[in-house]
């Protein structure tokens, strides 16, 4: 049996949108993914955005990606370590994959260190210089106030209400990202900041819909791991190196 010590990244999934049709094409082509890295895969980093909308209730789950969770318990159960980030999209996840996947669950940043390389990870929403409206109205979303409120909605309606909100994201209306130029990319930028203060060999973001490998110093890279509209792009660590792939990119 081969031997099972890479990690693998990947992130913005938006499973639910834009249709029930182009989701479930999307979300079968996640669970071929994580079926072609699971005889190698030590863990598994889920970074955000996995889905368009996700809010746990005390008792109810959105419905769904049954297919992709299925697979998830099964690596779950093999052994393979599950790290799930709250992006945007998907910052309303409490312990429901911390009881049945084993998985965790990070808020905010990872900081990981193997084999003397030292890896930042995080979704990158609310990094980097501007965009001060959504700033402000993550920490409210984020809030106990208003989950507490949220979770005296029926679930009918909160979950209708957001999956309304979320056919005006980009990704629902196929918003394709342009590079912006590498003074110009805010998590690039806000990678540079962090590197003044202290050393990582490698910044792993999502949330940019674009994938990027950007060269930051002589010991430090940038990489961002895109999504799966366009691109079904991820990235993979083997101990010594971070590498940004593509999975099935001759089938878009």
């Amino acid at each position: 049996m081969q031997e099972r010590k890479k990690i693998y990244f990947a992130s913005d999934f938006h499973l639910g949108v834009p249709t029930y049709e182009k989701s479930r094409e999307r979300e079968d082509r996640v669970v071929r993914w994580l079926d072609f890295i699971k005889s190698d895969a030590a863990e598994v980093y889920l970074i955000g955005d996995i889905f368009d909308f996700w809010f746990e209730y005390k008792t109810v789950v959105p419905k769904g990606y049954i297919r992709l969770l299925g697979k998830l318990a099964e690596l779950a159960d093999s052994g393979i370590k599950l790290t799930f980030f709250k992006g945007n999209h998907d910052m309303w996840m409490f312990d429901y994959f911390e009881k049945e996947l084993g998985a965790t669950i990070i808020s905010n940043e990872k900081i990981i260190e193997h084999n003397g390389k030292r890896l930042y990870i995080h979704h990158g929403d609310g990094l980097g210089p501007g965009d001060s409206f959504y700033k402000m109205l993550k920490n409210f979303f984020r809030s106990s106030v208003c989950q507490w409120l949220f979770a005296r909605l029926h679930p009918n309606l909160g979950i209708g209400i957001a999956d309304k909100w979320s056919r005006g994201s980009r990704i629902a209306n196929d918003k394709k990202e342009e590079f912006l130029g590498e003074e110009n990319e805010w998590l690039a930028i806000y990678s540079k900041e962090l590197l003044q203060k202290e050393h990582f060999d490698y910044f792993i973001y999502g949330h940019r819909h674009l994938p990027l490998d950007i060269k930051l110093s002589a010991s430090s890279r940038y990489i961002n791991i895109g999504e799966w509209i366009h691109f079904n792009s991820y990235a993979v660590f083997d101990g010594d190196n971070v590498e940004l792939k593509y999975f099935e990119k001759e089938n878009l």
